[in-house]
């Protein structure tokens, strides 16, 4: 566990001890009462063997586990949820109605979009923001300072940092070594020759895949964030979705050419006939880092066996700059209504800093200290052929900063247009007016000026 980094208990315990007086204010009210200095937002009454409730997903389940078997002394419900994957909103939703009754909000909430901050930082109805400020006292300098540069950027508002990343999410290039070797193929290197790889693979081997474009997340963070598109960007309230782009243009253009030969599929990377039907059969695909633990290492998907597949450094437009996509990245929310902050404090850290946690991690880990952990198990196990630790750091550091972060996510709209046009046998370019039109109404219902 990251100790070195924790306030000592009896500090912590002795500053909310000097916060009773308004704590009543501030759990019932929302904590709209007068800011904590120590901390920098207003603080319920703290109660030291107050059960912290940590609301997570199925697959950070094993992280709060491990949490509760290494901290007996602190008091923990866990409870699971679906992560507001998928841009669901269930977060928000839940929030709201805890705001509206003034109490019942869960201490600790992990989410998997990066977006959460751009509500969750607000007050709303005169009832203090859910997110609590996090580097205004709150957790030290030196804690902060151990992420990954701008690894918590998304969840920064006016200098005010309002979560803490999990992990990191760049998209690589996965490749099936044993095929390419077969097939005499090279590693594409970028988005030019991944698509004329398409076009050889479609001809000389039929029934292999270079991809998926049938989930949401691929759709948008792989392909269009990678490419540059600015299809998702926020400038203050001011938000602007541009498919005339060329990088745009070319992007739909290219998905379209693949969809028709058969190299990008509609299933879902997660869905049963998708494990069944292409496990065997993916020659390579661009991707999160995750993909490591939850695809490629998972028993109940790929299953891939050692040496098969390995993580190349990310595609690019020929000429342009070497950059990426993101796809999430988990986030934890520590809740200003809390009356633990102590245990939250303890969590948060052992949640994103520690080897055990790291270990449990099925991606990078944004934490340096915990991704330099992860990195070199996945190096020494030599379980993914070529360099991946390189691979991986290498898209870390090229991520395209021309992404926006909004309040709604760019899944939904993906998932409601896209998704089942092609299934209906449209391309991408058929539904473009229509995709675009679904964002921005999505943006213009969210209370964003649309340029």
């Amino acid at each position: 566990m990251a100790a070195q980094h924790r306030r000592p208990l009896a500090r912590i315990l002795a500053t909310a001890t000097a916060a009773v007086a308004i704590g009543a204010l501030a759990g019932c009210a929302g904590g709209s009462g007068e800011v904590n200095s120590d901390y920098g937002f207003a603080t319920a009454e703290q109660t030291a063997d107050s059960t912290i409730t940590v609301w997570v997903d199925a697959a950070r389940e094993p992280i709060a586990k491990a949490f509760e078997e290494a901290n007996p002394d602190v008091p923990i419900s866990i409870e699971t949820y679906d992560g507001n994957a998928g841009g669901s909103g269930s977060f928000q939703t839940k929030v709201a109605l805890f705001d509206q009754s003034g109490e019942g909000w869960p201490d600790v909430v992990f989410s998997t979009q990066t977006n959460d901050a751009s509500w969750a930082a607000k007050e709303t109805n005169g009832v203090q923001a859910f997110a609590a400020p996090l580097n205004k006292g709150y957790f030290s300098d030196d804690f902060l300072n151990g992420f990954t540069d701008g690894a918590n950027d998304p969840m920064t508002v006016d200098g005010t940092v309002y979560g803490l990343r999990n992990d990191l999410a760049p998209v690589v290039l996965w490749y099936n070594k044993p095929l390419l070797d077969q097939f005499g193929y090279d590693i594409p290197t970028t988005w030019e020759e991944y698509e004329a790889l398409g076009v050889k693979l479609a001809a000389e081997h039929p029934g292999y895949i270079l991809g998926s474009i049938g989930d949401s997340f691929v759709g948008t963070y792989v392909y269009y964030w990678g490419a540059q598109a600015p299809i998702f960007q926020l400038d203050g309230n001011d938000f602007s979705s541009d498919f005339e782009d060329d990088h745009s243009v070319a992007m739909t253009d290219m998905l379209d050419s693949m969809s028709a030969n058969g190299t990008l599929v509609q299933d879902s990377v997660f869905s049963a006939p998708f494990v069944e039907n292409y496990s065997d059969k993916i020659v390579a695909m661009p991707g999160p880092a995750w993909y490591a633990g939850a695809l490629f290492q998972n028993p109940d998907s790929i299953n891939a066996t050692a040496g098969e597949f390995g993580a190349a450094d990310p595609l690019y437009w020929e000429g342009e700059d070497k950059v990426t996509g993101n796809v999430g990245g988990g986030v934890w929310y520590a809740s200003s209504h809390s009356k633990n902050l102590a245990a939250v404090e303890t969590f948060l850290e052992f949640a994103t800093s520690s080897d055990e946690s790291a270990a449990l991690n099925s991606g990078l880990p944004a934490y340096d200290s915990a991704a330099s952990t992860w990195l070199d198990a996945q190096a020494e196990s030599n379980f993914f052929a070529g360099d991946f630790k390189s691979a991986v750091s290498t898209a870390a550091a090229s991520v395209w900063g021309g992404w926006g972060f909004p309040s709604f996510s760019p899944e939904t709209a993906y998932a409601a247009v896209v998704v089942p046009a092609l299934a209906e046998g449209k391309t991408i370019a058929d539904v473009v007016p229509d995709w675009h039109e679904q964002i921005l109404n999505e943006a213009q219902v969210q209370g964003y000026t649309v340029k």
